[in-house]
């Protein structure tokens, strides 16, 4: 089976990119790759390719739905699961965010530490029977 090792990370805030970075890398113990924006994202998406996506939802190049959108386009990333990081956690915001495809929403501010366990559980529920 798979496991999850590489996660692209995509968010423009560069301090939150820092935290996204530690709390993956250091602290979960994964290959993370930081992205400040959808179109760089895309950019490295063939060559890195992730096992998970975090990706955030205003960003000033591409939104998250766009890049998410233009991310299932690409072959490499056919199957790969999406988790989208935003500040509004509305019911209706995140039941709009999941109806992009995204396997699920994380909510700023996230705690770093459980992090890792956070992804791993969005891993494993998108490599489930549902993920397409």
């Amino acid at each position: 089976m798979a496991e999850l090792r590489r996660v692209m990370c995509v968010e423009d805030d560069a301090d939150i990119r820092m935290i996204l970075e530690f709390s993956l890398g250091s602290v979960g113990g994964y290959e993370v790759l930081a992205c400040s924006g959808g179109r760089a994202a895309l950019a490295q998406a063939g060559s890195f390719r992730p096992d998970l996506v975090l990706l955030d939802v205003m960003m000033p190049d591409l939104t998250g739905p766009e890049t998410l959108a233009a991310m299932r386009e690409l072959p490499e990333m056919q199957g790969v699961p999406v988790v989208f990081i935003t500040a509004k956690a509305m019911p209706e915001e995140v039941e709009k965010l999941l109806g992009y495809g995204a396997t699920g929403v994380i909510v700023k501010p996230f705690d770093p530490v459980s992090l890792p366990q956070q992804i791993r559980m969005y891993w494993d529920y998108g490599r489930g029977p549902r993920a397409g």
